[in-house]
């Protein structure tokens, strides 16, 4: 049976219905559960040929590793990091795009129990210094590759906490560096589970995150031991990993959606990963490992889809994938209806956070994907949509998206334990029984939730409550807009004016006739009451490192011209 089973007492298909699941839905583990041994471990000794992970560097170099190479390379991680001191409880910056060696390090510290931090190879000077400081972290880990240990060392004098760091690629860096896979290779790949004091519990801290929000510093986001169970649901349930076969989520280590989307819950499903390594997302690349690898199981965001889409899909052959789902944004029915006319498969939404497994589902084969809805709470976790007093919406009310919660020590697993490290900023999102996403929704008359936007993204015009993610669908299905972005705008009658950033497709130009067009568009296709008053074409759009749109920025300089003039 697959290893899950034991985690759920039952294998997926037995659950006959999404109600069935959601009543029904049980995790049983115990309180040393650790993945590294529990389910890394268990296969690379029962199953120790089993593929595990195919990976693809960028000059499409192959390399495959069965669950018996990632169990005993990470026990090689864990007496490395050992032998230079790094002990439970500590903490460990990870910059290292999508190496394999990701996967083996991480790991590796789970089995000693320290604390693991992914981060991107976007990061400058300011970036490293803020999180090794306020993370109090001992040690950092960085590819070679690019710039990145140059911009860790002009930080150099302003770490408090790390006391070694070390790289991978070891030639192409600068001095100080420690050859972290001469070290590596020279470990012993012979590891005991520790026991004792040294043994780990499920309310440890297994890794800490930080999500670059639109507003200020990064979000410091804890997780425990429980986490990878929370993503048994994303990996086997919502993405429908094919025991035996290869699932593709395209994102770099440095995100949480690597976590999300390919290591804990699709190990858990017992399929092998596959790790395109490469230095510029190319859709027709994309394509071409699909087929040539033949993928069984594929995951990437909306607007990776719409990049892809801009190629000849149907010239390749694709015939090896028997489910697709996205996350990270809103999925506009334009994309939706053109993967599934080039590929005959619809695409099945799921809605989280870096905070959260999958929250909010289409799962297959109990609900029918419903182009602009996310679907419904997955089993394991109570989702509602509760209004500013706490009270339960209405269906077509919008109201927060919010996961109850009854305590650090009894949370659903998945869920994080903390903020930044605060009980006060901590409570400001988990209080009275509930953790409040920030993000809003209604459910239709199905009961689907429908994304409206974050909190913040709200649009407040004439009375009207606006939510930015259905005037951003329906421009997204005029042929001359490639990206855009709904803001409000200050207006002294309104309030606010709402407002449309656009990014034209190539061979369109901005101009008056199109900005009337784009507006009588939105009229003819939604409520007329939300079309954009205000039209603005960009070359880009601001963006977070995960490439989340900044509204916030946008919003920012608008107040700023409102209030200069």
């Amino acid at each position: 049976m697959p290893i899950y089973e034991k985690y759920i007492g039952r294998h997926r298909d037995d659950f006959k219905s999404l109600e069935d699941a959601q009543q029904n839905y049980r995790l049983q583990f115990d309180d040393d559960f650790n993945f590294a041994y529990d389910v890394i471990d268990v296969l690379g000794t029962q199953k120790p040929d089993k593929l595990a992970m195919i990976w693809v560097s960028n000059d499409e170099e192959v390399k495959r590793f069965t669950f018996k190479d990632i169990m005993l390379m990470s026990n090689k991680a864990a007496n490395y990091f050992k032998s230079v001191g790094i002990k439970k409880g500590d903490r460990v910056l990870f910059v290292l795009k999508r190496s394999y060696l990701f996967w083996v390090l991480t790991l590796g510290l789970h089995k000693i129990g320290a604390v693991m931090i992914p981060a991107t190879n976007m990061l400058k000077a300011k970036d490293y210094i803020y999180r090794c400081n306020v993370a109090k972290i001992k040690c950092v880990v960085i590819t070679g590759d690019g710039d990145c240990t140059q911009y860790y060392d002009e930080g150099e004098g302003k770490y408090e906490t790390v006391e070694m760091k070390m790289v991978t690629k070891h030639k192409a860096a600068g001095d100080g560096w420690i050859d972290f896979e001469a070290g590596f290779d020279a470990a012993s790949d012979v590891w005991q589970r520790p026991t004792g004091a040294d043994a780990t519990n499920i309310h440890d801290i297994q890794m800490i995150a930080f999500s670059s929000g639109t507003t200020g510093y990064p979000k410091i986001i804890t997780h425990d031991f429980t986490y990878p169970l929370g993503h048994i649901m994303t990996g086997v349930f919502w993405h429908r990993v094919v025991d035996g076969g290869l699932h593709f989520t395209v994102s770099d280590s440095g995100w949480m959606k690597c976590m999300w989307g390919k290591f804990y819950g699709q190990w858990f499903g017992e399929t092998a990963l596959f790790v395109y390594d490469f230095e510029k997302f190319d859709g027709k690349k994309i394509l071409e490992m699909i087929e040539r690898f033949k993928i069984t199981t594929f995951c990437v965001p909306p607007t990776m889809y719409r990049f892809i889409l801009q190629n000849d899909v149907k010239k390749y052959d694709l015939s090896s994938l028997v489910h697709c789902c996205t996350a990270g944004e809103a999925l506009n029915p334009d994309i939706f209806n053109k993967w599934k006319e080039a590929t005959g498969l619809e695409i099945y939404e799921g809605f989280g956070q870096s905070e959260t497994p999958v929250c909010l589902a289409t799962l297959y084969p109990w609900c029918k994907p419903v182009p602009g809805a996310m679907g419904y709470p997955v089993p394991g976790l109570d989702v509602h949509v509760l209004d500013e007093n706490g009270g339960h919406c209405q269906r077509g009310t919008t109201g927060e998206i919010c996961i109850r919660y009854e305590s650090a020590l009894h949370h659903p697993c998945g869920v994080l334990t903390g903020y930044n490290f605060s009980k006060e900023d901590t409570e400001k999102a988990i209080h009275d029984g509930f953790y409040h996403t920030g993000d809003t929704a209604y459910r239709d008359e199905k009961g689907m939730f429908r994304y409206v936007g974050r909190n913040d993204d709200v649009i407040k015009s004439s009375g009207y409550r606006i939510g930015p993610f259905e005037i951003e669908s329906v421009l997204m299905e005029h042929p001359s807009v490639l990206e855009v972005a709904v803001t409000g705008v200050p207006d002294p009658i309104r309030g606010f004016n709402v407002k449309a950033t656009i990014v034209l497709r190539p061979g369109f130009q901005g101009s008056d006739e199109l900005k009337k067009e784009l507006q009588n568009f939105v009229k003819k296709n939604t409520a007329p009451y939300k079309y954009p008053r205000v039209v603005e074409f960009v070359d880009e759009l601001p963006k977070t490192f995960s490439g989340k749109i900044r509204r916030i920025e946008i919003r920012e300089n608008d107040k700023k011209k409102f209030e200069g003039n």
